[in-house]
């Protein structure tokens, strides 16, 4: 990111993107995490897909199992704005950069994003590529996306309506608190056993920067976790992303049908 106005920069970008995709205003955004790209396709049909790096502001995908793609998909009489990647507080590249994407998704007129991440899972029980909402968060970045003395509210930062209409969908899905670490290492035994008494259920390298910028701009925010793998030391097993990926896809068509299907309702 410069130095222009993290704001403006993000006004600019939308109207970049509403040149390029034609589409002049969309309604919901969707951020797809590490895992769920197979899943977009059940979303819809594509009015448009541009590179993230034809907007200004964007930076290409660094990670495995991200594309460095926007898609623009129609469904019913609303626009869906898809991010196939996210900028990871990891790369370095400042928290301005991180929820770049989303300050663009409200200028673009989005008033609900969704937030999606493939992650560690602490609770005895949960299997790779099971699906969990997120209910709250613990942010461990040691840094806000707000610029200033804003003081924004994070009482029910993960929309309560948004998750009871999740769970009407699939009455199986569980919740669970999200905690954040900076990566990109994965986190010790001893930091997962601290998550949980923290309080957390889920532990991963994204999100809350993100919910924390959408909340800022005034949109709902529904947070699922795709349980990638038993969270370090839970296992016994050394943790690699090429198991995040593989559990991704092992569960894309279910994550695809649940997406769509709580989209067409948000």
């Amino acid at each position: 990111m410069s130095d222009q106005n993290p704001y403006d920069a993000a006004t600019a970008a939308a109207e970049r993107l509403a040149e390029l995709t034609g589409v002049e205003r969309h309604d919901i955004a969707l951020v797809l995490g590490s895992g769920w790209l197979p899943a977009v396709d059940a979303l819809g049909e594509a009015t448009a897909e541009i590179d993230t790096t034809d907007l200004p502001g964007f930076s290409a995908a660094a990670v495995a199992g991200h594309s460095g793609k926007i898609r623009s998909i129609k469904q019913g009489d609303r626009n869906l704005l898809v991010f196939l990647s996210r900028t990871h507080f990891y790369e370095g590249k400042g928290v301005a950069a991180v929820v770049h994407p989303i300050r663009t998704a409200a200028a673009a007129g989005c008033s609900a994003i969704v937030l999606t991440n493939g992650c560690g899972g602490l609770k005895q029980g949960w299997q790779p590529g099971q699906p969990v909402l997120i209910s709250d968060h613990i942010n461990l970045t040691g840094t806000s996306p707000i610029v200033g003395a804003n003081f924004v509210d994070l009482t029910d930062l993960y929309s309560p309506r948004l998750r009871a209409m999740c769970r009407e969908i699939d009455p199986s899905l569980d919740e669970g608190v999200y905690v954040q670490f900076p990566g990109p290492h994965y986190e010790t035994p001893a930091e997962v056993r601290m998550a949980g008494v923290l309080g957390g259920q889920l532990v991963g390298m994204s999100t809350t920067l993100e919910a924390i910028a959408a909340r800022e701009a005034g949109m709902e925010i529904l947070g699922i976790s795709l349980v990638t793998n038993l969270a370090a030391g839970l296992s016994g097993e050394p943790l690699n992303h090429e198991e995040v990926l593989e559990a991704g896809k092992a569960a894309a068509s279910r994550m695809g049908g649940l997406l769509s299907q709580v989209v067409s309702k948000i």
